[in-house]
């Protein structure tokens, strides 16, 4: 962690709004993308990082080590989302359906048809492994802080990365598949 965000982070526990502003806009696209990958949509992605806010923002005098920050952030956002998760079960929802583009043939065409495959793919994962992969890959933590903030062993989490790998390289090698066969 950068030496100025920690020292953000005691500023910010110490009653500084304007560091605590700093720190969550800084942090903000990421935590966006997480829980965008949890809930899928952009109204609740918005309340879930309200809520995140506030909670951090009361809470944030009792964290005890300013370098865990941003694990301690991520913790809270993945329990606000599963908690906007529950409230959405209440609800039934119709599905949302992707845009389909006619033109094909180009390489820049493929290579955004695999990446919007492997998105959905993942996307498409059981939420703990979904969640292993985003936090993994998107947000580049290490296995260790995974653990912290999942609760888990790394060896549970490493289980994960392993069986979510398994699963995207079955699902992208079908979809190779049935791809070349229609054209």
């Amino acid at each position: 962690m950068h030496q100025t965000m920690e020292q953000e982070v005691k500023r910010a526990q110490q009653g500084d709004r304007e560091a605590f502003i700093q720190l969550f806009r800084r942090l903000e696209p990421e935590l966006y993308s997480l829980a965008k990958s949890i809930v899928g949509r952009d109204e609740d992605c918005a309340d879930a990082l309200q809520e995140t806010t506030l909670k951090a923002y009361k809470g944030i005098t009792g964290l005890r080590n300013t370098a865990y920050f941003k694990t301690w952030l991520i913790r809270i956002l993945i329990n606000e989302c599963n908690q906007v998760l529950r409230m959405r079960k209440r609800t039934v929802v119709m599905a949302e359906l992707p845009e389909q583009t006619e033109t094909r043939g180009n390489l820049t065409h493929f290579v955004n048809s695999r990446q919007q495959d492997l998105r959905e793919a993942v996307e498409n994962l059981d939420e703990s492994l979904r969640l292993v992969i985003h936090l993994c890959y998107y947000q580049d933590l290490p296995i260790k802080q995974i653990a912290s903030v999942l609760k888990l062993s790394e060896g549970a989490v490493k289980a994960r990365l392993h069986r979510a790998r398994g699963v995207l390289a079955k699902q992208m090698d079908w979809k190779g598949e049935s791809a070349i066969e229609s054209t």
